[in-house]
């Protein structure tokens, strides 16, 4: 079975009490329940993260080669518009990145459209809400 991680970064351990209007009320155990959920009959694990500090999320990047990763789907937070940090680490394993929102950040506040993450992804989805990482996780999954 392939492994995927997956990074959650700042704040995102306040879902479903955070913004509700924006980012719904599932917490961060729902989706995690999802994600392992769905993993499993694609014939993939999961290993789910989150962190406040953008430190600890690039030394889980760094873990990827050494752990035997397929690939990392990362919901970056407000990293997303902000760490070169992470996307270095993202460039430098040379594993498949899936960037992931819950909101549509293009709808959004002006600063939150620009994404260093995207550089490193080979796709983004977001404004699907917990679904997206579902959709994520789809992607890592061989055809044919």
């Amino acid at each position: 079975m392939a492994r995927i991680l997956i990074l959650n970064g700042p704040n995102l351990n306040l879902l479903g009490t955070r913004e509700p209007e924006v980012y719904g009320t599932e917490t961060l155990a729902d989706i995690q329940s999802l994600c392992e959920k769905t993993a499993q009959p694609l014939g993939l694990t999961v290993d789910f993260r989150q962190s406040n500090h953008e430190g600890d999320i690039v030394s889980a990047i760094h873990e990827v080669v050494k752990g035997g990763f397929a690939g990392i789907i990362i919901n970056a937070g407000a990293y997303t518009h902000t760490s070169v940090a992470i996307l270095d680490a993202l460039l430098a394993v040379k594993v498949p990145v899936v960037e992931v929102h819950l909101s549509n950040i293009f709808r959004r506040e002006e600063f939150r459209h620009h994404s260093f993450v995207s550089t490193a992804a080979r796709g983004v989805i977001c404004g699907f809400g917990s679904q997206g990482y579902a959709l994520a996780l789809q992607t890592f999954v061989k055809k044919g």
